[in-house]
């Protein structure tokens, strides 16, 4: 690809395409389909497309029952223009009825290219310029009026072979991490002990029944504090080496916290509990039942369980907790959060074998973890190159 200063022309470019793009009216290269039908073939509605990754969430094979839609056929292009910032779209490789809020697109030049450009910063800033106030939806007059900068075919189809080759390497990635994650789910339901203390599934060398325990006998359990007001600034410090964990903190490095967004004063540190690295916590605030450990020095909020002067494997018992999360729920009345505190999880019976068995379960276990951030990571990187491409493939 070659780069380009010409305003006619696009930053990133394939080699052996010179001539100027060409500014055209949206409803020039796209007719939009109105004709409706409830002819019992395959139909689609918004909560069958997976929003943002452009493809479907299950494999459709739903017949119409009456229900009245827009009929489309292989290569159109299904927009959602209801609430256009989810980003609902789908290029049809079936006929099909969309149901719902949807334009159906129909190219008349190469539709791959037409699929990308509606992922463009251009087309989402001017389909999200919305016609209504209380719930968004694309204006069609306005969008179909609007003039975008396209190529002649051969390019067209170019950039839409590589962005649709990158599609499918991203799909292909996150069918990799479904599978990761589903392996972890099945490991974490089976290789915990069962209602007769013994796993479904066992290292060899290894027999007997698990002991059950409560959590209380195994671990002081400590319930945080904060200081208040919270918002007080007085109560945090930037230079500070002790951090201040937020429940934000947890969720976004998925329970191992290795950096915090804050830290606490002198006087913020004297009104909460301060815990060494390699600690482990227990959400029992938003996330309920989320389990953290914490690899930095930090205060801990009081909307954590602490466990303290633990006698097991620390990753060993971060996994026990994440399978046996939903037991939670049940201290929750219908409509209301769950409301859970230091007795309730002191009080709470769990079973455990002996420390070689639990470092076996914990080295799997936390092998996997890491190969699901690995994957992770990959889709993250492929999809920052999308929005590479997307940012400077198009005008």
């Amino acid at each position: 690809m070659t780069k380009s200063n010409d305003k006619k022309v696009p930053a990133l470019r394939f080699k052996g395409f010179t001539d100027d793009w060409e500014q055209r009216k949206f409803n020039k290269i796209a007719n939009k389909i109105g004709a409706t039908s409830s002819a019992k073939i395959p139909n689609v509605s918004y909560d069958d497309i997976l929003s943002k990754r452009g493809v479907l969430n299950k494999k459709i094979s739903k017949l119409s029952t009456g229900k009245k839609g827009i009929k489309f056929k292989e290569n159109d292009i299904l927009f959602g223009k209801l609430r256009p910032y989810l980003k609902n779209y789908l290029l049809a490789d079936f006929s099909g009825i969309a149901i719902g809020d949807f334009w159906v697109l129909r190219p008349l030049e190469s539709p791959d290219f037409l699929f990308y450009l509606i992922q463009s910063q251009k087309f989402t800033y001017i389909s999200n310029i919305s016609s209504g106030s209380k719930m968004p939806r694309s204006d069609w007059k306005l969008v179909s009026s609007f003039h975008f900068d396209i190529p002649k075919i051969n390019e067209q189809i170019g950039i839409g072979k590589v962005l649709k080759l990158l599609d499918k390497l991203i799909s292909l990635q996150q069918r990799k991490l479904e599978q990761l994650n589903l392996l972890q789910r099945a490991l974490l339901q089976r290789i915990f002990a069962n209602r007769n203390l013994q796993p479904d599934l066992r290292f060899t060398n290894f027999s007997g029944a698990w002991e059950q325990h409560k959590l209380g006998n195994m671990a002081n359990i400590l319930r945080g504090a904060s200081p208040r007001p919270i918002k007080d600034k007085k109560w945090f410090d930037t230079n500070s080496r002790i951090g201040w964990i937020r429940i934000s903190d947890v969720t976004s490095q998925n329970g191992r916290v290795y950096t915090l967004g804050q830290h606490l004063s002198k006087k913020g540190q004297e009104k909460t509990h301060v815990v060494s690295s390699q600690t482990l916590l227990l959400s029992i605030a938003a996330s309920v039942g989320y389990p953290v450990i914490t690899y930095v020095e930090t205060g801990v909020h009081d909307g954590f369980i602490i466990f303290d002067k633990p006698k097991f494997n620390l990753d060993f018992m971060f996994f026990k907790l994440q399978s046996i999360q939903n037991i939670w729920s049940k201290y929750g009345q219908p409509g209301s959060q769950v409301n859970i505190n230091s007795s309730i999880v002191a009080n709470t019976s769990i079973s455990i074998p002996n420390i070689k068995e639990q470092k076996k379960i914990s080295i799997l276990l936390k092998k996997i973890e890491e190969n699901i951030h690995l994957q992770q990571n990959k889709i993250n990187k492929l999809q920052e190159l999308k929005r590479s491409f997307l940012q400077n493939i198009f005008i």
